[in-house]
């Protein structure tokens, strides 16, 4: 909720109260740079005890309700025929107005099924853009994705409000130009993680839809932020300003043949769902389902999962809970922006997101800004963040760098679980590495893996410039901070 403050500030105001705590510690700068170097300059390496403000992802992260953990106490844990399913079901039902649901362990779980079902060897998806598990899973069954975005998408300082768009024009010409044969679906994410949690309009997707329908093609949404998009929808597009975020999101996810989330995001539990109402789509996928992941009435969730997924489902379509992290980003967003900190613009959902390529201008993408840029923050704060940038590609089969579009260090908000204190700590930190950012230099790598490395690769900072930044933090702060 968004109250106007006696000197004209728009702050937004946390609305629930917290009732169960988890203490968190802020070690000081010198132990902060012994634990990155440790984790080799990769947050996702740094343990969880050396973390002061984890801001990694909101994936699994989010803080679930009274009402979650209460069903969570009334769960059915039969393998076969389980009522929790049920309850599932019946919410997927009411929200979604899915009639067929199957669940699976996570989000990554949903994508390899789809990829294995519906991608075969030589196919094309046209996506509004990719997430790193997506394409690893399409193309490890032979396929290849092919991003259909709109010009304004890249540019990380734009007004445009929809960034997340499909460009039909280009979108008609790849159609054209592969055949409709080869195109195993087009997918829109919801909303696009890689270019700064950015929404697309319901007007795009319909004219996606059409163009799918026209053409014999499958439309595939990625709703892991689908209320998130549903709120910036409502804010933002003309139409639906007085149309509930339920209301919206029951009209965006009818416009897909096939839909799958994660549901680590918006309905905070760890699990994740498929859901059609056409029945061969149903069938071709249930098969496989025990195979790679569970029975049909568990998927690989636990059946206290399920039970609280079902009530997660029903309250990220409330306006407080859709609207809560997405204010919070904006707020984190504007506070920097003000002060000339470059950042993504327009804020979308999911994360405050750092254009490195601008924080940092002195280092070239093949020393990667972004991983730089995250284990500084993290040198000067405690705060850990995301690499969003090349780190987050992989090598191409000849072994040569694949350059991100955008080099990101991504500052994911968790929903219900840090407050604007928090936020205001972290732009403090931020607006002092600004200042100190010519002290940040680039990372090379000393352990690769050769797929999504960014989950274990390890780098070094060039000319140990770590050591630099924390004597010029301790300098200023002292050694206790």
């Amino acid at each position: 909720m968004i109250v106007k403050t006696s000197d004209g500030r728009e702050v937004p105001v946390e609305m629930y109260k917290i009732k169960i705590i988890q203490n968190v510690n802020l070690i000081p700068a010198e132990e902060r740079l012994k634990a990155i170097e440790n984790a080799g300059y990769n947050t996702f390496l740094v343990r969880s005890k050396d973390i002061f403000i984890d801001m990694l992802t909101d994936s699994g992260t989010n803080a679930m309700s009274d009402n979650q953990l209460g069903a969570a106490m009334l769960y059915d844990d039969a393998y076969a025929g389980s009522e929790s399913f049920y309850k599932l079901a019946n919410a997927v039902g009411k929200v979604l107005g899915f009639k067929y649901v199957l669940p699976t362990h996570q989000g990554r779980a949903s994508e390899h099924l789809i990829a294995k079902v519906f991608v075969k060897e030589g196919n094309i998806v046209l996506t509004n853009y990719h997430f790193t598990t997506t394409k690893a899973h399409i193309e490890l069954v032979g396929g290849k994705v092919l991003e259909i975005f709109g010009e304004e998408a890249l540019n990380t300082q734009s007004k445009y409000l929809f960034k997340g768009n499909m460009d039909i024009q280009k979108l008609k010409d790849a159609i054209n130009k592969y055949g409709k044969d080869k195109i195993a679906f087009v997918r829109m994410e919801a909303t696009t993680n890689l270019i700064g949690g950015q929404p697309f309009s319901v007007e795009n997707l319909k004219q996606v839809k059409k163009v799918c329908s026209d053409s014999g093609i499958i439309l595939v949404m990625d709703g892991s932020l689908v209320s998130e998009n549903a709120y910036l929808v409502q804010q933002r597009e003309s139409g639906y300003k007085n149309k509930s975020v339920a209301e919206i999101v029951k009209e965006v996810v009818s416009l897909a043949d096939l839909f799958y989330m994660s549901a680590r995001k918006n309905s905070s539990v760890k699990g994740s769902i498929i859901a059609t109402n056409q029945s061969d789509l149903y069938e071709k996928i249930k098969p496989w389902l025990p195979v790679y992941e569970g029975f049909l009435t568990y998927g690989g969730m636990s059946t206290k999962e399920i039970e609280a997924m079902a009530v997660g489902l029903e309250e990220m379509v409330d306006q407080h809970v859709a609207s809560s992290t997405i204010e919070q980003v904006k707020y984190f967003v504007e506070s920097l922006r003000v002060q000339g900190i470059p950042v993504i613009t327009p804020p979308g959902g999911l994360a405050c997101h750092l254009d490195a390529k601008r924080f940092v201008p002195h280092i070239s993408q093949d020393q990667y800004p972004a991983g730089a840029l995250t284990g500084a923050l993290y040198i000067a704060s405690g705060v850990r963040s995301m690499e969003r940038g090349t780190i987050s590609m992989d090598r191409d089969k000849d072994g040569k760098e694949q350059f991100a579009d955008l080099e990101i260090t991504r500052l994911a908000v968790p929903r219900r679980v840090y407050t604007i204190s928090h936020i205001e700590y972290v732009v403090d930190r931020l607006l002092w590495l600004y200042k100190h950012r010519e002290l940040i230099k680039g990372l090379t790598f000393v352990d690769e893996p050769p797929i999504l490395r960014f989950f274990f690769g390890k780098l070094k900072a060039i000319d140990n410039w770590g050591r630099k930044l924390c004597d010029a933090f301790k300098k200023d702060f002292g050694n206790k901070m």
